[in-house]
């Protein structure tokens, strides 16, 4: 049986309901770690400001056996997390566990988001609904990952370490260090779900394999002035971001490349 053909407002309450479960699902895993602070905040959040962090520690190791000096290694880092304003502790709190029920319930975000437009997909298309839900939840956790355990560490290092004058201790807001963690990590989980929006983009015929080849160069150099924006300004720490980066981007040509030929046998 064909599908009732939907008006404008029809639609908008559709879509209102879709975003409303969203919400909530986000409301109830941002709540789950709201009352898991002592974990959430003391291993997760601040695990990146301990030495001993895994992150310092590989990059200790790698740069010992390829015959580095010790400046990957670190002692210490040098920084205190102060609360400055009455309600710091609490406003950090909060929106720590709201950015941690966004990651977690994120696979439901895209589920609801499939099945708001699901309608107006070929019936082979909906049938992919399960494989897309899990290798754009894959991608994301893997960019929440990289964010994580790297340019979030590799963030703090520097900022952490770096000095103008010896008469200067940082004493960080907490504010600033949780926005700094939230964002690298989001950050980079959305940058991880380049493939799933060139699929979308490429559908819809914006963009083309060809066109993403021709300005592959401009977009070696974009890739190459994120990383400078949310890593350190050392060639190491750009490569390491800039790498992951760009093989996104190169495996993006290639399903822009499948879909353009899936349209082409259809037509």
């Amino acid at each position: 049986m064909a599908e009732k053909e939907m008006s404008f407002l029809e639609h908008l309450e559709d879509l209102r309901w879709h975003v409303l479960r969203s919400i909530v699902a986000i409301l109830i895993t941002a709540l789950a770690a709201f009352l898991a602070k002592n974990f959430v905040f003391d291993v997760l959040l601040f695990g990146p400001k301990k030495t001993d962090f895994l992150t310092y520690k590989i990059l200790c190791q790698v740069s010992n056996l390829i015959g580095f000096d010790d400046s990957f290694c670190i002692s210490e880092l040098p920084f205190r997390i102060q609360s400055r304003t009455m309600a710091g502790q609490f406003s950090a709190h909060i929106w720590t566990s709201i950015t941690l029920g966004f990651v977690v319930a994120f696979p439901y975000v895209v589920y609801q988001f499939w099945k708001f437009i699901s309608p107006g997909l070929y019936a082979n298309e909906k049938k992919t609904a399960s494989g897309f839900i899990s290798i754009s939840s894959l991608l994301f956790f893997m960019g929440v990952l990289f964010g994580y355990y790297v340019v979030t560490p590799l963030s703090i290092r520097f900022l952490a370490t770096y000095n103008v004058s010896a008469e200067i201790f940082n004493d960080f807001d907490l504010n600033s260090y949780t926005a700094l963690v939230r964002a690298s990590v989001l950050a980079s989980g959305l940058i991880f779900e380049l493939p799933i929006l060139v699929y979308f983009l490429t559908k819809i015929g914006l963009i083309t394999p060809e066109l993403m080849r021709k300005y592959r160069k401009i977009a070696l150099v974009l890739v190459m002035f994120l990383s400078a924006v949310i890593t350190p300004p050392d060639v190491a720490s750009q490569i390491i971001v800039a790498i992951p980066v760009l093989i996104l981007y190169e495996l993006s040509i290639f399903i822009s490349k499948r879909v353009v030929r899936n349209l082409n046998k259809k037509s």
